[in-house]
């Protein structure tokens, strides 16, 4: 147990040196030896686990998703607390930075994939039950809905990471969904969402606070 243990601990601090790189210089700049030095891990221990660039960028962009929040009564919350801890994350997590820029790489992502679809896919599942309890607009359909907030999100981060170094990204996310939730939000339930800019920030205490306590919040 103890030597599975230490392999997944080896395992997750590889992946987090190569986001901490790849979220710094690029997919195409960065190398295994920047890597290995970033990890402090031997090159057959990374090999063990990923045997090139490419599927440490895969790895990457795997774990994107992963985090966990608490359920909503409102489904459509739960899309706003998914898209407000994004941003808060984006400003110290070089896993979901990384996953951000290497998504964007017009030529690396042809390699490697892209997170974006995975993104699609979980908020497809939300929006899709927000639909079915008539919480959306007529006219809305989840999948559509899902693909335009990934594509809106990540041009907005990617507008806040050049031009402040994402210094203001929980802002410019908070706009737009206030922009654009009146056009996809019946009038009842618009009006009990909190789009706030620290939305995020006070989620993500609140499911270190349910794991401090042993708690394990449902998935959104």
């Amino acid at each position: 147990m103890a030597r599975q243990e230490r392999a997944v601990r080896t395992r997750r601090a590889v992946l987090e040196a190569a986001a901490a790189v790849f979220a710094e210089h690029g997919y195409t700049a960065a190398t295994v030896a920047d890597i290995l030095r970033t990890a402090g891990v031997t090159k057959g221990a990374l090999y063990f686990h990923f045997d090139s660039k490419e599927s440490l960028a895969r790895g990457v962009l795997e774990v994107q998703t992963d985090q966990v929040l608490p359920p909503r009564d409102i489904k459509l919350q739960e899309v706003v607390d998914l898209a407000m801890t994004v941003a808060h994350r984006l400003r110290n997590d070089p896993l979901l930075r990384a996953g951000a820029r290497l998504s964007a790489d017009p030529a690396g992502r042809r390699q490697y994939g892209s997170a974006w679809p995975l993104w699609v896919e979980v908020l497809s599942g939300v929006m899709g039950e927000a639909h079915r309890r008539g919480e959306t607009l007529a006219h809305v359909i989840p999948a559509e809905v899902a693909e335009l907030l990934v594509s809106s999100f990540n041009g907005v981060q990617l507008y806040s990471q050049l031009e402040n170094g994402l210094s203001d990204v929980e802002h410019r996310v908070s706009v737009l969904l206030k922009h654009l939730l009146p056009s996809i939000a019946s009038p009842a339930v618009l009006m009990r969402l909190d789009v706030a800019e620290d939305r995020g920030a006070r989620v993500l205490a609140e499911v270190t606070q349910s794991e401090a306590q042993g708690q394990v919040p449902v998935s959104a």
